[in-house]
């Protein structure tokens, strides 16, 4: 089964995580270094090369409320020239808190850890609540 890749898009960084082929756990894969749009899609479309990847998962930054604010529009315009630059489909998953849950299942406090480190662990946490969410609703089917 093909695999799935989410993203963590941030500022400076995009944290990645990637499923195992049975899309049942993520793990966090690597942080990329924002750049240039373009290099930044070229990074993307060799990792969804090299792993066989058939969908990505886009981290949607929400407000508390559950609305969309100024960095989800921009998370948005991102993934939509992302989608067209990589021919995979993409799909958003809420992703608040999460780079919260990320720092606290790392431990920050006893062992320094980079900022790509937590990126990529809250990708892998998106990764796991689109997965988890996937598989609840495929039983309830």
């Amino acid at each position: 089964m093909p695999r799935l890749l989410a993203l963590d898009i941030g500022e400076k960084r995009i944290g990645v995580a990637l499923s195992d082929e049975s899309q049942l756990l993520a793990r966090p894969l690597t942080a990329i270094r924002r750049a240039a749009k373009r290099a930044d899609f070229e990074k993307i479309g060799k990792l969804i090369a090299e792993h066989g990847v058939e969908r990505v998962i886009a981290g949607l930054p929400r407000t508390r409320r559950g609305e969309e604010g100024l960095q989800a529009r921009r998370v948005r315009r991102y993934v939509e020239a992302l989608a067209a630059a990589i021919g995979v489909p993409i799909v958003y998953q809420d992703e608040r808190y999460t780079s919260l849950e990320a720092e606290d299942r790392l431990d920050v406090t006893r062992k320094p850890r980079s900022k790509g480190d937590i990126d990529a662990a809250a990708a892998a946490i998106i990764l796991q609540d689109y997965l988890n969410r996937t598989l609840t609703a495929d039983a309830e089917s």
